[in-house]
């Protein structure tokens, strides 16, 4: 089991732009001495109501704090970029971060967001496949030349490589049994999202391990998974602390329409206990470890990545649930 921490990288408007970069930097240095294995961030372009940093800078400004942890980008809207750039990016964060850079990848359903880039929705899934195809043969080729529906690159001999070969992990972000499908059948590891909830995750577990199998692809080495997570000493607590900033991240959500990527009628426009069962990881330590033992044991996840800020939050609550996530949590479940 390896334990994440996701980098809360939107802001409320009006806060310090800088000094939210520099807390964040605090924080990885103590999920560091905490023993968790990984951090992240994610990617979303025009992110009103919140102020948002650019997701490979801001990786690259943690990797200096983020000693042996691994760092993950989750995720990159692969199709609104070319993959020339994004290949070399992602290269470049590979020696960064001396091999420890994780690639994650997704559509993304903000029409808001293709709309700026020129992308059109509809080409979202033909776009992924083709940038995977062409990062790959970046990565992996002494030459090459491609000409694809979407992106054409000259023959060229690339030199820019990860350190990683034949690359980086890629993990692909999935909502619906649609994509999930699709990352079995293209053989990459699932990434869950946080928005399911535990439930609807197992049922689609099945869909996932029943396409590996279809396909006739190995299950990843990685089984990663993330989490809403809020530590206190007891679970009461943690409800009353984690609402303020919970309760109205998931409004954006519900405004962006994030909500409506997920199967059946799934509705964040509900109270928050209502939301939170099943979905949100919000009690003492002792609910915390038993959690991440059942997640482990039903769901074989083996990468917990768990987001335990949002936008508003104080540092010291950020840094007081590390502490006890260090004290009371990973030294039960790793």
């Amino acid at each position: 089991m390896k334990l994440g921490f996701f980098v809360t990288n939107q802001y409320l408007p009006g806060e310090s732009f800088p000094g939210k970069i520099q807390e964040s930097a605090e924080q990885v240095r103590a999920a560091r001495d905490a023993g968790f294995d990984l951090i992240c961030t994610g990617q979303h372009y025009l992110a009103a109501p919140y102020q948002m940093s650019s997701s490979f800078p801001l990786l690259a400004r943690l990797a200096a704090d983020a000693g042996d942890m691994e760092v993950a980008a989750t995720v990159i809207l692969a199709p609104l970029h070319n993959p020339v750039e994004l290949a070399e990016s992602v290269a470049t964060m590979d020696a960064i971060c001396n091999g420890r850079f994780i690639f994650g990848v997704g559509l993304g359903y903000r029409d808001e967001e293709y709309t700026a880039f020129g992308i059109q929705r509809g080409q979202r899934v033909g776009r992924l496949r083709e940038s995977l195809q062409v990062m790959r043969l970046l990565w992996e080729e002494d030459e090459v030349e491609f000409q694809g529906k979407y992106y054409n690159v000259p023959r060229s001999a690339p030199a820019t490589k990860p350190v990683q070969k034949p690359h980086p992990p890629i993990w692909v972000a999935a909502n619906n049994d649609v994509a999930i499908r699709r990352a079995a059948r293209w053989g990459y590891p699932w990434l869950i999202n946080p928005h399911a909830t535990i439930p609807m995750v197992s049922e689609q577990w099945r869909v996932y391990k029943d396409s590996l199998d279809k396909a006739g692809n190995p299950m990843p080495r990685a089984l990663p998974m993330m989490r809403e997570l809020y530590v206190a000493e007891d679970r009461e607590t943690a409800f009353l602390e984690s609402e303020p900033y919970l309760a109205p991240k998931y409004a954006a959500y519900a405004a962006w329409g994030q909500d409506k990527a997920l199967p059946g009628e799934e509705s964040f426009s509900i109270p928050y206990q209502e939301l939170a069962r099943d979905r949100f990881l919000l009690g003492s330590p002792d609910e915390v470890v038993a959690e991440i033992k059942r997640y482990e044991s039903e769901l074989e996840a083996n990468y917990l990545i768990f987001r335990m800020q949002w936008p508003g939050m104080d540092q010291d609550q950020v840094l007081r649930q590390i502490e006890l996530m260090k004290n009371e949590v990973i030294p039960r479940v790793k």
